[in-house]
């Protein structure tokens, strides 16, 4: 996600996080290059030595602690001591910002993946080349989220994506079988209306969630970031548009999160949704609930399934202390191994970064097979635009709000969006 300030609404960690402003970083002092700052700063009480400091937003439970066993395992094998510290997911790039202008910036540092590559523009992180940090055998899409001017500053060990959840007894009821082109999701939405229930549920909100949910359809459209106003963006739109215009969707999904999604899902109020796999362990014990997992469905049979990258990357500030720079490099190496993927893969309901690691994680989480599928051809939303993404993530939702409401017609909201950029 994933993938909003991350307002985590969900479940920390797992939903798409809020990119920031060129603005935020010019204002904080980040936008010159930092190394040279950092290498003359002192650490003061902070630089204990054999103590490496950590900043992540896992503030909730179970993920607080999953990770955290994680990190102590990997610090364990190193020979050091971790002082970790998480802060929300809304006030972790604040709390960054002010770090970096005061020379104070952790020695392993957890961002959310559209993020990174603003942070690494600034030069307050470090090239996992020069740290000797095994970057082989991830999917491209994690590279592309990590890589900021041909260098990677940051991995994801886990990661996650959205898929198309429905309803088994309710699909079997109406006699439809999972639609898989935008057709048959128009067709088999509207046959799952009624009696008090949508067809099919998801989140147009105003912030990054929102445009997190459009990008599968926008994509799969195969419109193109650098020109959202086009007619595949807007027959995208459109599609979206039409399920809510025709009562297949509430009008309330301009203001659902994620969370709001499933439950929704969950109370038999809407027979599809549109969700990731962080909403799995809350569905586990819901009395008469049975559901599957599909792709999301595209323009048309044949159409390339294109989903959204979400997860977190982790990286090496630069700080200036050498010394401690390669001890946070082997701990984030022993993080990333295969076992410690796979491990915090089955407990946290994300998929293993690494594609080879994904028959053994299936053997241990079947349920995951859609996701784990999606996630080998994923794309990150920073993979075309790099650290220009934030502007046009904001232009998407805005225009999403636009024709969700009816205030304009999809390519009138696409076209005002591309007016912003």
């Amino acid at each position: 996600m994933s993938s909003p300030a991350d307002p985590r609404r969900a479940a920390p960690g797992r939903e798409p996080g809020a990119p920031i402003s060129r603005r935020a970083f010019t204002a904080a002092g980040l936008a010159a290059p930092l190394a040279g700052l950092l290498a003359g700063c002192g650490r003061g009480a902070d630089a204990a030595p054999g103590v490496l400091r950590v900043l992540d937003s896992y503030g909730n439970e179970p993920d607080s602690t999953l990770i955290g066993d994680a990190l102590t395992k990997a610090a364990d094998a190193v020979g050091v001591e971790l002082e970790r510290v998480s802060v929300d997911g809304s006030a972790l790039i604040q709390k960054v910002l002010q770090q970096g202008s005061s020379g104070t910036l952790p020695d392993i540092l957890m961002l959310d993946n559209p993020n990174l590559q603003q942070i690494a523009a600034t030069t307050a992180l470090r090239p996992f080349g020069e740290l000797g940090i095994p970057t082989d055998g991830y999917a491209e899409g994690i590279l592309d989220a990590g890589t900021y001017d041909g260098q990677v500053y940051g991995l994801a060990p886990t990661v996650n994506t959205i898929a198309l959840f429905y309803d088994v007894r309710a699909l079997d009821e109406a006699g439809v079988e999972p639609p898989t082109t935008w057709e048959e999701l128009r067709e088999t939405a509207a046959a799952l209306t009624g009696d008090g229930r949508h067809g099919i549920a998801f989140c147009a909100s105003a912030d990054y969630e929102g445009t997190w949910q459009f990008l599968p359809f926008f994509w799969s459209a195969e419109a193109d970031e650098t020109a959202i106003d086009s007619r595949p963006a807007a027959e995208a739109l459109g599609l979206l548009q039409d399920l809510v215009a025709d009562g297949s969707a509430s009008p309330s999904v301009v203001n659902w999160g994620q969370v709001e999604v499933k439950d929704q899902f969950v109370a038999g109020r809407a027979a599809m949704m549109i969700n990731g796999p962080w909403q799995i362990p809350g569905m586990a014990d819901v009395e008469g609930l049975e559901y599957d997992v599909v792709e999301i469905p595209v323009p048309a049979a044949g159409s390339p399934s294109v989903a959204p990258l979400g997860g977190e990357v982790w990286t090496v500030p630069a700080t200036g202390d050498s010394t401690k720079e390669s001890l946070a490099a082997e701990v984030l190496t022993e993080f990333f191994s295969d076992e410690s993927q796979l491990t915090m893969g089955a407990e946290r309901y994300t998929v293993p970064g690494r594609t080879a690691l994904a028959e053994p994680y299936l053997r241990r989480r079947p349920e995951m097979e859609t996701f784990t599928e999606l996630v080998g051809d994923a794309r990150a939303r920073t993979a075309q635009l790099g650290d220009e993404w934030p502007a046009t993530a904001t232009a998407l939702y805005t225009a999403v709000q636009l024709a969700m409401t009816r205030q304009a017609s999809p390519a009138e909201a696409l076209a005002r969006a591309e007016e912003q950029l």
